[in-house]
């Protein structure tokens, strides 16, 4: 009986090891999206994961941000890549922001789309499916809205024909990206998770300004949606504490 015991004692010290060091690790947070998620090398100094993970580490409070942004990403390719980029890294909180893929109309192919890639049925049962996966998994969530979209020369030139309207300054928004964005708004109250309204926030200033493309952040556009997510991942993370 001694033996046994004495024998099982390293044992017992690396479990309380590891469980020392998981209840000292700082909490995880993923960031699962697409390109307006993504890092952009070149392009943007810093996306709006590596500003919140470096804003609340200064401000004393360490956590660990995984981006998970994939360009051209829609809520049903979050599905799919769901347990790989999400589940593998044990998340205590993940941020998902979906809708400009979903909602495009790819009207430049031959022959032209005519409905959206992702019906905005199916992108409300995706995001309700995200929600649930992740609270499955014991992780909190938050939801966000989409930035608007602005024309560019390209951007007429891709999508300049209906459903789209190029005379119209939210010519790209108005048809069905703003429907998308009200329905995750629908599903985060009813699902009672925390909704960062990046879309709405973006309208109150200079959206051309806030673009690098007419479609992506730029780096204001990045600095402003890190200080909307900052507080509400913080304040949802000592919750979870």
């Amino acid at each position: 009986m001694r033996m046994t015991l004495l024998r099982s004692l390293p044992l017992l010290f690396v479990v309380l090891a590891m469980a020392t060091a998981a209840a000292g690790a700082p909490p995880v947070v993923v960031m699962l999206g697409d390109s307006t998620t993504a890092v952009r090398p070149g392009a943007i100094d810093r996306v709006y994961a590596s500003r919140v993970e470096q804003s609340l580490v200064d401000a004393g409070f360490p956590v660990r941000v995984i981006n998970a942004g994939v360009g051209g990403n829609s809520t049903t390719d979050g599905l799919d890549r769901f347990d790989k980029d999400v589940l593998a890294h044990d998340p205590d909180l993940v941020v998902i922001q979906f809708g400009i893929n979903d909602s495009a109309v790819d009207v430049w192919r031959d022959p032209p789309a005519t409905a959206p890639r992702v019906s905005i049925e199916a992108f409300e049962a995706n995001l309700r499916r995200l929600i649930e996966r992740a609270r499955e998994a014991g992780a909190r969530v938050v939801l966000m809205t989409t930035n608007p979209i602005r024309w560019t020369p390209k951007l007429k030139e891709l999508y300049g024909k209906l459903p789209y309207d190029p005379e119209r300054p939210d010519g790209f928004d108005a048809p069905l990206l703003s429907r998308y964005n009200a329905s995750a708004r629908r599903v985060a109250k009813e699902a009672e998770v925390p909704l960062v309204d990046v879309h709405a926030e973006f309208l109150r200033g200079d959206v051309d300004g806030l673009l690098l493309d007419g479609m992506h952040p730029g780096d204001a556009g990045h600095a402003i949606v890190a200080a909307l997510l900052t507080p509400v991942i913080r304040e949802q993370l000592q919750i979870a504490r």
